[in-house]
């Protein structure tokens, strides 16, 4: 976990992600993901300089038989608050919408659903789970099916809500969470959604994996190059 620690504390640091007072709300959608983002920030608000409190908020898509209870469980095995929060995404998207993409609004949805959620529950920043992975595939969906350079930003404030979104993991490859999540034995749930595994994100996916055809290191590449002319950090 030292590993996992050490990513998260310097990508908090390159970004000033977390200040004095700061209430962060953990978006956890109960993937290994986002739980090994609870478990990391909970721990490092023992000994990190900067005094923060974490709570997580995990959203019910709406999808039949789905027991969060391992979740509570886990929170409360860890100290941290935890707040089930009822939403029709699921059939607000595929009962009434019937998307055959449904991942952009569903995403969409679900940070709105968090944002509102923390703000009322007195947070000013929400964490959510993206990895390094996620911010390659990102910047190549964006340009592949919208033809603009674009990738998410590690921090953004947004206006509206006056909430601060960050990505503590950015550091971090999809197989250290993988690691992590099974040494630690985290209660990760399977994804319901029936998109799951047949989106332009999983095809997305395997395309950055074939990089590796190219180059060992391709995908390090190209998130250095993402780091240093879309997000600004040198170095």
């Amino acid at each position: 976990m030292q590993h996992i620690f050490s990513k998260v504390r310097k990508a908090v640091e390159d970004f000033n992600m977390i200040e004095d007072g700061d209430k962060i709300a953990v978006g956890v959608s109960a993937g290994k993901d986002s739980l090994t983002m609870l478990y990391t920030l909970s721990f490092m608000r023992r000994f990190y300089p900067k005094k923060f409190e974490v709570i997580a908020l995990t959203v019910d898509m709406g999808f039949e038989g789905m027991d969060f209870s391992p979740i509570k469980e886990f929170c409360d095995k860890i100290n941290v608050e935890f707040h089930l929060v009822p939403s029709q995404i699921k059939q607000i998207v595929f009962d009434i919408r019937k998307e055959e993409n449904p991942c952009s609004l569903c995403a969409n949805l679900r940070r709105g659903i968090l944002n509102s959620t923390a703000k009322s529950l007195g947070c000013n920043k929400v964490a959510l789970g993206h990895h390094l992975d996620d911010v390659v595939e990102t910047f190549f969906l964006s340009l592949f099916f919208e033809g603009r350079i674009y990738c998410f930003s590690p921090k953004t404030y947004l206006d509206r809500t006056q909430i601060t979104t960050i990505r503590p993991m950015i550091y971090l490859k999809e197989h250290d969470l993988r690691s992590a999540a099974r040494k630690l034995e985290l209660p990760v749930i399977t994804n319901p959604c029936p998109a799951n595994g047949k989106t332009n994100r999983q095809r997305m996916k395997e395309f950055v994996k074939s990089l590796k055809q190219f180059h060992p290191a391709t995908k390090d590449l190209i998130f250095n190059a993402i780091k240093r002319n879309i997000w600004g950090l040198k170095g």
